[in-house]
């Protein structure tokens, strides 16, 4: 690691305030992500904003009746939570099928919406990464590429973002909250706060500089069968190859997002309306101009097996 100063803000205002001022500032919560990624010299804050002490750990009902998770809600705490277990339990699922047991302890839902998207050459400092260093390349548009991306993806980067969570939270259609330096909030919807690469792909999400979550709200229940289903390489501990969130009614119809295929979670609306015609054709429409690699083609039609075994599921 390379040397770093530290500080623990007190509010979410100051603790926004810290990281807007300071070049090279980065917030810590439970660390899952960044500090492995300052072992690597991946990441080099020059300042360290410690948010733990800003009792941003709750999860209340909203007017509305829905739910107001706190930023440094536990993974652990929130997949047990009674109501959402019993309200949103494609959440709790999704939840409980990232990484393993010891750092859903420590991990926090606004860390687990900001884990940097993966890719193998993005952690090989040896290796070009337009992620890593803007303007190097993408190593991988030549070489291992099996569990990158096939849709959404560009010419500079074809990672894929690894958080379950947030594909289940795509389909709930939540909305992130934060504050500013100022202390202006603002609400980002799911469908926009991650992005797609570009041709800025270090750029991964819609947050300002020194811009903090404070909570994610989910709306009011929708009902209907949760399911989270997950393809990956081993049983326990892998990032998902292809995984399915859905919130299926009595009628058929539903909400379908995807994991293990994009940048960010892959949600097409206008595909939902084929469900009733079955998992091939609203699979099809959802990946509709998917560009995979030679190596990762095996993932459109995963993705239809795998959206074929969830509504099998919801009917029985």
């Amino acid at each position: 690691m390379k040397p770093f100063t530290y500080e623990r803000a007190t509010t979410p205002a100051e603790a926004a305030a810290a990281v807007a001022r300071t070049p090279g500032a980065k917030f810590i919560a439970g660390g899952t992500n960044l500090l492995d990624l300052m072992k690597l010299q991946i990441e080099t804050p020059t300042h360290l904003v410690d948010v733990n002490g800003l009792k941003l750990d709750m999860i209340e009902t909203t007017a509305d009746g829905g739910l107001r998770v706190g930023a440094l809600v536990s993974n652990t705490d929130l997949a047990a939570n009674e109501r959402v277990r019993r309200d949103y339990g494609v959440l709790s699922r999704a939840t409980l099928a990232g990484a393993s047991g010891q750092l859903r302890n420590k991990a926090t839902t606004a860390g687990n919406l900001l884990q940097r998207t993966r890719c193998p050459y993005f952690y090989d400092t040896a290796q070009p990464c337009n992620k890593r260093e803007p303007g190097s390349g993408c190593s991988a548009l030549g070489g291992v590429s099996r569990g990158l991306a096939v849709i959404g993806s560009s010419e500079a980067c074809i990672a894929t973002n690894p958080s379950d969570m947030a594909v289940a939270m795509r389909a709930l259609d939540a909305t992130v909250e934060t504050v500013k330096a100022d202390g202006v909030t603002r609400s980002i919807p799911m469908a926009e706060f991650h992005r797609l690469p570009g041709d800025t792909p270090h750029i991964e999400n819609a947050l300002d500089k020194g811009e903090l979550i404070t909570a994610v709200t989910l709306p009011k229940p929708v009902g209907g069968k949760h399911i989270y289903r997950k393809v990956r390489d081993r049983a326990s501990y892998a990032f998902a190859l292809v995984s399915v969130a859905a919130i299926v009614q009595k009628d058929g119809s539903g909400r379908v997002a995807v994991g293990g295929v994009a940048h960010k979670p892959w949600r097409v609306e206008a595909a939902e309306s084929q469900l009733s015609r079955g998992a091939k054709v609203a699979a099809a429409a959802m990946l509709d101009g998917a560009k995979p690699t030679h190596e990762n083609a095996f993932k459109i039609s995963l993705v239809a097996r795998t959206l074929s075994a969830v509504l099998s599921e919801a009917r029985a």
